[in-house]
């Protein structure tokens, strides 16, 4: 028995990896966040205990600090303890806290990765994040930075890089952002694509200009891809939406 830090991947149930599906299917615990949909804890037995500590953009009901206390709680009891993360765990979803917290505690824990959306809601816009001749690299980025912290992004140095940004938790400062990345040398014509709930039924993609963005109405959840292949939808029209 032990805590298990569970990629739940980009929103759609079918996007568990299996190893997700069968730790939820014998979990007695299940800790999971705001982003964890109805169809994924239909997984969980009807017994087991679940808790919502779901964040939201300036909403924190569960401070992170009370999770991880959650987490060693319940990972003391000999119970199998699930800690449902959208996405990766260790990709902004801030499992390398819990981890670290549990390892000083002594409660042991297992990583499961996860499709992280920094990846797949651009694949479900029909943007590869890289492309010959097009993109060689791609760098992920946070747009909420920690205020409590002295460490900052550097965007106009992205901007020089020539890579496919992937920005996730950005929509908040995306006009700050895209006048710092246009001050960094990117052209205000550059494609930027904001992906919505990627991967499920509310799926919206919002394609324009780095120099536009500020023009549209933008809602969280959404991750943001700035560069040349942003401006490109290589989804098939021969695929139907699933719901």
């Amino acid at each position: 028995m032990t805590v298990h830090l569970v990629g739940a991947g980009p929103g759609d149930p079918d996007l568990l990896t299996i190893r997700a599906a069968k730790l939820l299917s014998v979990a007695q615990v299940v800790v999971y966040d705001r982003l964890i949909t109805a169809a994924m804890l239909d997984h969980v037995p009807a017994q087991s205990l679940r808790i919502d500590v779901g964040k939201a953009a300036g909403s924190n009901p569960v401070p992170q600090e009370q999770i991880n206390d959650l987490l060693i709680e319940h990972g003391r009891t000999g119970q199998t303890v699930v800690r449902l993360k959208g996405g990766d765990p260790y990709v902004f979803g801030r499992g390398g806290e819990e981890a670290a917290a549990l390892l000083s505690a002594g409660v042991p824990f297992e990583v499961v990765p996860g499709v992280s959306a920094a990846i797949a809601s651009p694949s479900s816009a029909g943007i590869p994040v890289t492309m010959r001749n097009q993109a060689l690299s791609f760098t992920v980025v946070t747009g909420h930075e920690d205020p409590s912290t002295a460490t900052t992004v550097d965007w106009e140095a992205l901007a020089a890089t020539g890579s496919t940004l992937v920005i996730m938790m950005g929509v908040g400062r995306i006009q700050t952002i895209a006048e710092r990345l246009i001050a960094g040398g990117l052209p205000p014509s550059t494609p930027v694509a904001i992906i919505r709930w990627a991967t499920t039924a509310q799926q919206a993609v919002v394609r324009t200009e780095l120099g536009a963005v500020s023009d549209h109405v933008l809602d969280p959840p959404s991750t943001i891809v700035v560069g040349a292949v942003a401006g490109l939808d290589l989804r098939s029209p021969l695929m139907v939406p699933r719901p």
